[in-house]
């Protein structure tokens, strides 16, 4: 299977590319645990990055790469859930969405906020509705990386949107993929910048026989992520998918623990700002069930019962 990018994807990405280019620029000391910028969030909007997943000709394939690029920005975005799953919700807005699992509704879900929808996956029919006055609750960003609320209070009714149950988790799968590979590309950026200038022992760090090893690991594993990605958004085989989501997972389980420990802990504090990127690694690692039910999901679709 041929991923490269066609020449519509080059040219998209080339105008996101100028489009994020001043946000690349912004100081990342003293940015707190999260960062969002409404005014990025704004022009992704209205340069329409957000709606390439509706035209069938770019589809899930062109929005997966939108969302792995913009996940390489220190800000957190909302592009993920807007431009793969987004598509398949008939009458749904312009409003952020938050994606959890029935039974789960409790936990804190990413950019829950009043005016929000609230997007609930059923074991056979999908629900949702729109956060009230009242009902929410913000979390401090400082465990997450990403702005978080809980739920306070549920309505007496939904609206319902069908039994797209397995579409809509194959797509939240290739999100949660596709922004993992860029949230992973960036990370391991930061940290061969620190490694490369860190001197210790009167060399740089980088120059360990150890740390280029697990360097090397780390980049193998990340480039996986994102081809898994690339693959499960131009196949939507849903095997695919939840192989993808469960290396994802996976990989960030297991480099982010390197990351921090090459920076000396640093990241894990304001010193560097390496959090704004694995902070949302962490919280991606338990959606949709986490890696045990994305490696159950990817064997029931490749060999059933």
């Amino acid at each position: 299977m041929d991923l490269t990018p066609n020449a519509d994807q080059i040219a998209i990405l080339d105008a996101l590319d100028s489009l994020v280019r001043p946000y690349e620029a912004v100081s990342l000391h003293a940015t707190g645990f999260a960062l969002t910028d409404a005014a990025l969030d704004r022009d992704l909007a209205e340069g329409g990055f957000l709606d390439v997943g509706f035209d069938p000709e770019l589809g899930v394939g062109t929005a997966a790469l939108i969302v792995e690029r913009l996940a390489r920005l220190p800000q957190a975005s909302e592009v993920a859930l807007a431009s793969i799953v987004r598509p398949l919700l008939a009458g749904v807005g312009a409003e952020p969405l938050c994606l959890v699992e029935e039974g789960r509704l409790r936990r804190p879900l990413r950019y829950l906020r009043e005016g929000a929808r609230v997007v609930v996956v059923g074991a056979e029919s999908v629900t949702s509705f729109i956060v009230g006055v009242g009902m929410a609750r913000a979390e401090p960003a400082a465990l997450f990386g990403y702005p978080v609320g809980t739920l306070l209070a549920l309505p007496s009714e939904r609206i319902s949107h069908g039994h797209a149950v397995e579409p809509l988790r194959l797509r939240w799968r290739i999100a949660i993929a596709a922004e993992a590979a860029g949230l992973l590309a960036a990370a391991l950026a930061s940290v061969c910048a620190h490694v490369r200038e860190r001197q210790q022992f009167g060399r740089a760090i980088a120059s360990f026989q150890a740390v280029r090893h697990r360097l090397a690991e780390a980049q193998v594993r990340s480039n996986g992520v994102y081809w898994l990605a690339m693959k499960a958004a131009a196949t939507l085989d849903p095997a695919d998918a939840a192989l993808a989501c469960h290396h994802a997972q996976e990989t960030a389980r297991v480099v982010v623990y390197d990351f921090h420990q090459f920076l000396g802990g640093m990241g894990m504090t304001l010193e560097h700002p390496l959090h704004l990127w694995t902070y949302r690694l962490k919280h991606l690692i338990g959606e949709l069930g986490g890696r045990g039910a994305n490696a159950l999901a990817a064997a029931e679709s490749l060999w059933g019962d």
